[in-house]
């Protein structure tokens, strides 16, 4: 049986804010602790002892947040039910020595992060935001949401082929952007126009992780405004599901049989492999503490794991109508046509048949349509941090997401319909 929606068209216009809110992972955890905060989390210290106290709480360390709902009696062994994402998008990430330049330009270095569609970074509007970490050891989050940079494409007229034989861009000589002119490029320039923006004191940061992100707000496009075109998609737009399905879920209290949780993660972009990764030890360390600040043995800690289902999503890959060869013949998932269940037999995905089962009964109960996808037999799979969190933890996992276009581009697409949808099947998933 179905149950009336949770969320509708006024989540969509919802998660347009949220990631016109989050330019980089530190900005997307921060706003998704706010929204917890309001429907009641409180945020925890890792350095504090954890109490096993009832109601939210959630965990932020750099571009990671892991989020739970402790129903009020629930016993050391109750399991999980996670809605694992991660926060991180492709971007060009600011150097160590950020100041360069030559010819009469201003430049900032970059070094590329994740595997990013290079050309749609060109000529295009940028900005710059991230974290600064000051010299008392605290940080400052920092957005210059306006034009700033651009990395100007070369003219046809001395690149006559392009058309022809295809755009070539050197990592290293070809994206690095402008932002200025002069031919006195001096060290601390850009780290001194930030400090400014912050209002910061001269000299006050000592260190920095900066991303460029464009600036063009999302839209809806389209002849009937069917469409979202926006950044960043992968993956907030499951970091915002998973954050509006946890807080829905929180406000049935004590009426869970499961404890719900959202991970965000950052870095699977480039590995998981971090302290904030998927690969990392950090949802398994807050995991473990939850059941033992709740007087929990190890031997509840493990019927509690084995228990545990987790969700990865992710989006995926809508299928193109003008390179539709590329997808399997008999899979071609659809842009509003409900989440897709992720599958791949080599493990690329974690999903497998009881893990089908679990996704299908949660959409047949939000009454949310879904699909499949497998990559064409041709081609390499992609993975996510689905195969991670069921190696590394030992808890069954399944990998399903949102179907997109231009995944991998400063500015993606997906259907109006879809983040609703899928925020309906994450709430019916963690009521369990």
């Amino acid at each position: 049986m179905s149950e009336p929606p949770r969320f509708d068209r006024g989540h969509t216009d919802d998660l347009m804010s949220f990631l016109a809110a989050s330019p980089t992972p530190y900005h997307a955890v921060a706003n998704a602790a706010g929204r917890l905060e309001k429907a009641g989390f409180r945020q925890v210290a890792e350095t504090d002892a954890w109490d096993g106290t009832a109601g939210g709480k959630y965990v932020l360390r750099g571009g990671a947040i892991i989020a739970w709902y402790v129903p009020e009696g629930a016993p050391a062994h109750t399991p999980f039910r996670i809605v694992g994402a991660h926060t991180d998008s492709p971007t060009l990430r600011v150097k160590p020595r950020p100041d360069s330049g030559g010819h009469g330009w201003r430049q900032v270095a970059v070094e590329i992060y994740g595997g990013p569609l290079l050309n749609s970074w060109l000529d295009r509007d940028l900005g710059l935001a991230g974290r600064l970490s000051l010299r008392d050891g605290s940080s400052r989050l920092v957005d210059v949401d306006r034009p700033l940079l651009r990395v100007p494409q070369l003219a046809i007229h001395l690149d006559r082929a392009v058309n022809s034989d295809g755009l070539k861009l050197d990592k290293q000589r070809h994206m690095q952007p402008v932002w200025g002119m002069g031919d006195d490029v001096r060290d601390g320039d850009l780290i001194a126009f930030l400090e400014e923006t912050a209002g910061l004191a001269s000299g006050e940061v000592m260190g920095w992780d900066l991303s460029v992100h464009p600036v063009e707000p999302p839209a809806y496009l389209g002849r009937d405004r069917e469409l979202v075109a926006g950044p960043r998609m992968d993956n907030l737009l499951s970091v915002h599901s998973g954050t509006a399905a946890l807080a829905a879920v929180a406000g049935r209290g004590s009426d869970l049989s499961f404890i719900p949780v959202l991970a965000a993660f950052d870095h699977e972009e480039n590995g998981s492999q971090s302290d904030t990764g998927a690969d990392g030890p950090l949802l398994g360390g807050v995991l473990e503490r939850s059941v033992f600040a709740r007087g929990g043995s190890y031997e509840d800690r493990a019927r509690a794991f084995a228990a545990t289902v987790c969700l990865s999503s992710d989006t995926g890959h809508a299928v193109h109508p003008n390179y539709a060869e590329r997808h399997d013949p008999t899979h071609h998932p659809r842009v509003d046509g409900g989440p897709i269940l992720k599958v791949n037999v080599n493990n690329r995905y974690a999903t497998d048949g009881w893990g089908r089962a679990v996704f299908a009964a949660a959409c047949e109960k939000a009454g949310v349509p879904f699909q499949s996808f497998v990559s064409n037999n041709a081609m390499p799979c992609g993975t996510t941090i689905g195969p991670i969190t069921a190696a590394r933890h030992g808890i069954r996992t399944v990998d399903i997401g949102v179907a997109i276009l231009s995944m991998h581009s400063a500015r993606e697409l997906c259907g109006a319909k879809d983040p609703y949808l899928l925020a309906n099947a994450l709430v019916a998933f963690l009521e369990g």
